[in-house]
């Protein structure tokens, strides 16, 4: 029984690691992304909420657009900083957004 729960610990353990390794994965797209769409942001719902544009994402087939929206900064001082499709080795790797300050 020893041996058997130490074995379930073990892969238990091994298969959390390598989704985690997966998580960190970037795909490379061959194709590079269309144009941005222009949006025009509405009014801003809560004061201090910041506009975060859309952006189009890979779905393993082609491009699909995401609309932008708003949301709350998580601290004071926080500015948003867009994704953006960077060109890497002949490919295309999404960079994701995210808020600095």
């Amino acid at each position: 029984m020893n041996i058997l729960r130490k074995s379930m610990v073990t892969a238990v353990c091994g298969l959390s690691l390598a989704s985690a390794a997966l998580a960190g994965a970037q795909v490379v797209v061959r194709v590079g992304p269309p144009r941005p769409i222009y949006e025009r942001p509405g009014p801003v719902p809560h004061p201090g909420w910041v506009w975060q544009p859309g952006y189009h994402r890979w779905d393993g087939a082609r491009y699909i657009w995401v609309p932008g929206t708003y949301a709350a900064p998580p601290y004071g001082g926080a500015r948003w900083v867009p994704g953006h499709w960077a060109n890497r080795g002949g490919g295309y790797v999404w960079i994701e957004g995210h808020w600095r300050g």
